[in-house]
């Protein structure tokens, strides 16, 4: 397939209902906000889940979560030089594969690696050997419109979970948090010249633009309960060449979101650049 052939920018309205979108292990898992109390939801939390997605649409996925593994494999490193994916031990020891050898063989087994990149890190000797893939697709961290609301709830257990079940009591398990509304976007871009050197095509980039509108599907937990999180717009502009007609800082600025969900676009910002845009699932 030919590499992407047309520069893309994208953006995301998502919103929030009594859940918890990204929670902070630093924080007590509380929701992520910034210091001015703006809920956010990290670029690596929406890879995640762009990961997920696509595994579950049949795409082949490296850095697989250990509750959706699919190949047994215990460890990345263990997936990397598995033969089960054409590779074996050898493909990243640089004394026997060239880099760029490496980087092209990963690349091909592996969506994430070609849209996101890769840092491969694993030597077949003591010098070892680091591999960098620098992905095409780049994914912004979410924040919500205006300051979020945040409620904790103190969880406690009326059972024994230890001894000969005697001792029953209410022992306090610690606390449960949520935003109760929120609306966050974040933004994101493909870039045409680095996706010549990942193999990064325009189908790749047909089957992400599928995977947003439904990016919580199948994501539901007790934090984030079926039908919490939900997208609500996708937007989609594809340039007419490589370098793109305007900055991509530009492009996302010309959509504005309102507190409520609704939005503006400023096509005055954008002249011949029209987005498409898809409702969320």
């Amino acid at each position: 397939m030919n590499p992407l052939q047309h520069k893309i920018d994208f953006a995301v309205i998502l919103t929030v209902d009594h859940a918890n979108p990204n929670g902070d292990p630093l924080n007590g898992n509380r929701p992520r906000v910034d210091y001015d109390g703006f809920g956010e939801i990290t670029d690596v939390c929406l890879k995640r889940k762009l990961r997920d997605r696509l595994q579950e649409a049949g795409q082949s996925i490296f850095v697989q979560s250990d509750e959706k593994k699919q190949d047994g494999m215990m460890s990345l490193k263990n997936r990397a030089e598995s033969a089960e994916y054409g590779l074996g031990k050898d493909t990243f020891n640089e004394k026997k594969t060239p880099k760029d050898i490496a980087a092209r063989k990963a690349c091909e087994k592996w969506f994430d690696v070609r849209a996101f990149g890769q840092l491969f890190a694993f030597g077949g000797d003591a010098a070892g050997v680091s591999i960098p893939i620098r992905g095409p697709v780049t994914v912004q961290s979410a924040f919500s419109i205006e300051p979020v609301s945040i409620t904790s709830t103190q969880i406690t257990k009326s059972v024994s979970g230890e001894g000969d079940g005697t001792k029953r009591g209410s022992d306090t398990m610690g606390m449960k948090h949520r935003v109760d509304k929120g609306i966050y976007v974040f933004y994101g871009s493909m870039n045409p010249q680095l996706a010549e050197r990942t193999g990064f095509s325009d189908d790749d980039a047909e089957t992400i633009k599928s995977i947003l509108p439904k990016l919580f599907e199948n994501d539901a937990s007790s934090a984030r309960p079926e039908g919490s999180m939900a997208v609500k717009k996708v937007f989609w502009w594809k340039h007419n060449c490589k370098s793109g007609q305007y900055s991509s800082a530009r492009v996302h600025k010309s959509l504005t979101v309102n507190a409520d969900g609704s939005y503006m676009i400023d096509k005055s910002a954008t002249e011949g650049l029209e987005p498409e845009v898809i409702e969320g699932f």
